[in-house]
């Protein structure tokens, strides 16, 4: 089924995003078709003497292939480039007057124009070439056999159809730049998106490195000054504390390497320790003072260090938002633990919630997850098996409230 639909032709516009566009060549094809299939019997049969049937005859050829066009173009050329010249050759059977047009009369010219047009729209630069070049041939080898001088009418169908065929074709490479450079525009944002992503994680990887790496250290202190702070130990415990420590020491070498495969040459090693709580009410203060107002209800109980970086980290992004795009609005910061005999288990809950500006913004608030501080908010809550709902109020404000899990069972 899909191969079929593959092979059917699309009608021409049918990319087009306005319905009247997609309906535009249907509607050019029907009025041609209507008003020339009479036009042409009535032209070729009075005008010109030619008998009745054989008029009729060609004047379908020459008119009904134009609705083909729409769909079809280059079949619908053949037809009527093999019509236009027999109708030439049959009008040479009657006694034509030195003002009658030949040998293409106005109403064939016209109907080919139109069909040059959907040419254009359709086909390749080489195949409009030649569709022209056996225009001009075709009109060369007609005024071998003229019955009068027809230099003028061969001219005028050879020009105007060249002129038609390069128009159409312009537009349509046109189109065609344009469909190709919004693609590349999508899969330019896909990429960035993909990139932030990747960034994000990776400095969230580097953070959480720390905390892992701090917890290995005091294992591998401990473990190595047992036997002095331990007295008694049986040599079977002396030696199980070092291979502890020695696998804590492999543990923090092979941890050491991954963060040199996520660290890129721009980024450098962070001396100072990771924040925590404890640190946001400072990060509050440094808001207020940016011209923020900030409500802050402080939490003092003890997390682990990861849920407490990732927590901080969260207000962090939260609050630059609301200095970037709701510059003094009122801003509400909390966080608070909720009861370990809760149905989730122990969690950390993270709330930041300002409202509509004094004024305007400048940008809009981000949404959809567009913003870079989002997707680090959202893969920080993710990594911490945590759950994360931020999006706009109605009043104009808006709302990031993170869960994390507290507890390893939870996180797995």
């Amino acid at each position: 089924m899909t191969s079929v639909e593959e092979e059917r032709p699309r009608a021409l516009l049918a990319g087009a995003s306005r319905r009247w566009v997609r309906l535009l060549p249907w509607g050019v094809a029907f009025v041609l078709c209507v008003a020339l299939l009479p036009t042409t019997i009535q032209v070729l049969s009075v005008d010109y003497g030619l008998h009745g049937g054989i008029a009729s005859g060609l004047a379908i050829a020459q008119s009904a292939p134009l609705l083909l066009a729409v769909v079809r173009p280059l079949q619908a050329w053949y037809v009527i480039f093999v019509a236009d010249v027999a109708g030439a050759l049959a009008l040479l059977t009657v006694d034509l007057g030195e003002r009658q047009v030949w040998p293409f009369p106005p109403m064939e010219i016209v109907g080919y124009i139109g069909l040059c047009l959907a040419l254009g729209l359709r086909e390749r630069r080489r195949t409009l070439l030649l569709v022209w070049l056996a225009t001009a041939a075709a009109n060369v080898g007609l005024g071998f056999a003229a019955p009068h001088d027809t230099t003028a009418g061969s001219a005028l169908l050879t020009i105007l159809s060249g002129i038609a065929l390069v128009l159409a074709g312009a537009l349509r490479e046109r189109y065609e730049v344009q469909r190709r450079l919004a693609e590349q525009e999508t899969i330019s944002e896909a990429e960035r998106g993909r990139r932030t992503l990747l960034e994000e994680r990776a400095r969230i990887a580097r953070e959480l490195h720390d905390v892992v790496a701090h917890h290995m250290s005091v294992i591998t202190v401990q473990a190595d000054t047992a036997a002095y702070r331990i007295d008694g130990l049986p040599p079977d415990v002396q030696e199980e504390f070092t291979s502890i420590a020695a696998t804590a020491r492999e543990s923090l070498g092979e941890m050491r390497r991954l963060l040199g495969v996520l660290r890129n040459e721009e980024a450098h090693g962070e001396l100072a320790p990771q924040p925590g709580l404890t640190r946001i009410g400072q990060m509050v203060e440094a808001t207020v003072r940016a011209g923020v107002p900030v409500e802050f209800a402080p939490c003092d109980a003890d997390v682990p260090e990861a849920v407490g970086l990732s927590a901080y980290r969260i207000v962090q992004e939260a609050l630059a938002n609301v200095v970037r795009h709701a510059p003094g609005a009122p801003t509400r910061v909390s966080v608070s633990v909720s009861e370990p005999g809760s149905q989730d288990g122990a969690r950390l809950t993270v709330l930041v919630v300002n409202g509509p500006p004094p004024e305007p913004p400048a940008a809009p608030l981000e949404e959809g997850g567009t913003g870079h501080g989002l997707v680090g908010m959202r893969e920080r809550v993710r990594i911490a098996g945590g759950t994360l709902d931020a999006g706009p109020l109605p009043d104009g404000g808006f709302r990031v409230a993170a869960q994390l899990p507290l507890t390893e069972k939870d996180i797995t």
